[in-house]
């Protein structure tokens, strides 16, 4: 949760600079858009103070969301887990490929700034919360001191108001002393207050098109609407241009239902509705109801209706086509802008397959992974199938660890850092607490010991500018660079799950990169692990281990047969124990019981 009050705040930017976007498009198309319409567009900014509390995944702007993870802060390299699977020298044939070099750190701690900004957060909440019980209970003082109205005129003439505007219900009309303008309040059970003063000085021009204004009201729902829109000022109390919207959007609404008034009236009767504002600006005032929508406003809000009235004309069927067209060239662009203020999309921490057009299997291994909590997918290219065990755990995003130096290698090729001809890097004379890391590597022995500083030294040539763009080209999983060029891939900002492991195995296999053959035979041969008559498998483990605890294995790779060829990956994670070496155990198992290798 304090990890998603700063990423909620950072989309607070984006949603202020939405507003700002929706204000000026407001004012430039102001002569085509209707007053409905013009209101009508603040629901879309409604919707999307909504969208920062729903999953939503990000299509199109990872390089935004890697920006905004390095806002929240970089982790250092001590946060994630340095690790190293040894695969053994020999690629060929080699019995001990599965044993694990794994080093442990320290988690990251919490972010306190994080801990305090969601408690001011909820703390404003429950005051807004207060502030709104307190209103709400003035409204019940005022539905006990009403009385229902008594004058026979006003009586008569509300529903001849009814009748005019085809409302079939009857809707209560009380009488108070309590309000200087009329109200209608309610959403289940609406009612209308009209002050004593305005029917004890009864006109009944003026108290018809009183009348009908709260009943355009009722007419649009506009209940509902200040429900809502009052939630959004209490989630969004810090924020002032939410509230400076949310304001708008009343003067918008009072706009409207004058207009829809005007529109019930002849042409030579928008002089009066206009006058009768005239004349009651000194006794109306804001409504101190939350849940209320009246005819009052200040004096500001009045004068702007009043320009309104006086300008108003009927809309040809030109200007509506072209305040429809207006209207949705606007709701496109701000509809477009909605990845920018998921918060979840901050952190795209599972992948939107659409597997409604893949031909897939669930199968059930649940006997092969115990305890451990994981997925395996498998996927036969000639047959074009899928099979997958845990689909929910398929689609998670978790860190890639040493999984991602297949990878890593190949855009070290790609740059020209190594060649498949000569990849020797010198060691640097570090001791590290693995003999076979003491020692200069090549991208086969490197690959086979799992070097982690073998592959930071790739990594620092190639910068992470380069990194960052080979990251998204091939597009590597959240491909979020923002963690530390030392460690962004064991256990930070980079995630990736099972079924972009194996569609990007698919691509590595077949060259989709479009990288130069040479390089992708380079990294296939440092994956080799074993031939046989049968066919050969290419793969490579991966783990994480934080705060002494393995907490997430991986295996992956592929399997060419002489007719087949299968790609795989098996990912497992757990409190403790949750290594490459247990999750590749589990692969061998469920590929041996399947026939594909023994």
């Amino acid at each position: 949760m304090a990890d998603f009050m700063i990423r909620f705040l950072i989309c607070n930017v984006f949603i202020s600079g939405i507003i700002g976007i929706l204000l000026i498009a407001k004012r430039i198309f102001k002569n085509n858009l209707s007053s409905r319409m013009q209101y009508n567009l603040w629901f879309l900014l409604l919707g999307l103070l909504v969208v920062p509390f729903i999953p939503f995944r990000l299509i199109g702007f990872p390089q935004i969301f890697s920006w905004l993870g390095s806002l929240r802060g970089s982790p250092s390299s001590n946060t994630g887990t340095a690790m190293g699977e040894t695969i053994g020298a020999d690629p060929t044939e080699n019995v001990n490929w599965m044993n694990d070099f794994t080093l442990s750190v320290n988690s990251e701690a919490p972010s306190i700034a994080g801990y305090i900004l969601l408690g001011i957060w909820i703390v404003g909440i429950l005051a807004m919360i207060i502030l709104v019980i307190k209103s709400s209970l003035r409204l019940r003082n005022l539905e006990k001191s009403a009385l229902p109205l008594q004058n026979k005129e006003v009586r008569r003439l509300y529903h001849h108001c009814l009748e005019e505007m085809g409302i079939h219900r009857d809707i209560p009309v009380y009488s108070t002393a309590f309000l200087k303008s009329p109200i209608i309040v309610g959403l289940l059970k609406p009612c209308i207050y009209l002050p004593i003063h305005l029917i004890s000085d009864y006109n009944e021009s003026d108290m018809r098109y009183m009348l009908l204004h709260e009943l355009q009201h009722y007419k649009h729902h506009d209940a509902i609407a200040s429900y809502l829109m009052n939630l959004a000022g209490v989630v969004y109390w810090f924020n002032p241009l939410v509230w400076y919207a949310l304001k708008e959007m009343r003067n918008d609404r009072e706009v409207a239902c004058d207009t829809s008034v005007l529109k019930m009236l002849e042409e030579d009767a928008y002089e009066d509705y206009g006058n009768t504002l005239i004349n009651f600006a000194e006794k109306v005032s804001l409504t101190p109801f939350p849940f209320a929508a009246g005819l009052g406003g200040n004096m500001k809000q009045m004068k702007r209706r009043i320009i309104n009235i006086a300008s108003y004309e009927k809309p040809t069927f030109i200007k509506r086509l072209k305040g429809m067209t207006a209207f949705v060239l606007i709701s496109i662009l701000l509809l477009g802008l909605t990845p920018f203020i998921s918060t979840y999309a901050a952190e795209s921490n599972r992948y939107q397959w659409n597997s409604s057009s893949e031909n897939v299997s669930y199968v059930d291994l649940s006997s092969y992974f115990g305890e451990y909590k994981g997925s395996f997918v498998l996927y036969d290219s000639e047959n074009d199938i899928w099979s997958i065990h845990d689909m929910d755990h398929a689609v998670l995003r978790v860190a890639p660890n040493s999984t991602y130096k297949i990878y890593d290698a190949l855009f070290g090729l790609e740059e020209g850092i190594i060649t498949p001809e000569d990849s020797l890097i010198t060691w640097n004379g570090e001791n590290y607490p693995f003999e076979a890391w003491n020692a200069d590597q090549t991208l086969q022995s490197a690959m086979s010991a799992s070097v982690n500083w073998y592959f930071q030294s790739v990594d620092e040539q190639l910068g992470a500018a380069d990194l960052s763009k080979y990251v998204q080209k091939i597009g590597y999983g959240n491909e979020n660079m923002s963690g530390d060029l030392s460690s962004y891939w064991m256990e930070s900002s980079l995630k990736i799950s099972p079924i972009e492991q194996v569609e990007l195995l698919t691509k590595l296999h077949s060259n989709r990169f479009h990288f130069s053959p040479e390089n992708i035979n380079a990294v296939k041969d440092a994956i080799r692990l074993s031939s046989s008559d049968t066919g050969t498998i290419y793969g490579k483990t991966g783990t994480g281990r934080i705060d002494g605890h393995d907490v997430n294995g991986w295996f992956i790779g592929f399997i060419e047969t002489t007719d087949h060829t299968y790609f795989f990956a098996t990912n497992i994670g757990s409190d403790d124990g949750a290594t490459g070496s247990a999750a590749a155990e589990i692969t061998m198992s469920v590929l041996s019981d399947l026939q594909i290798w023994k």
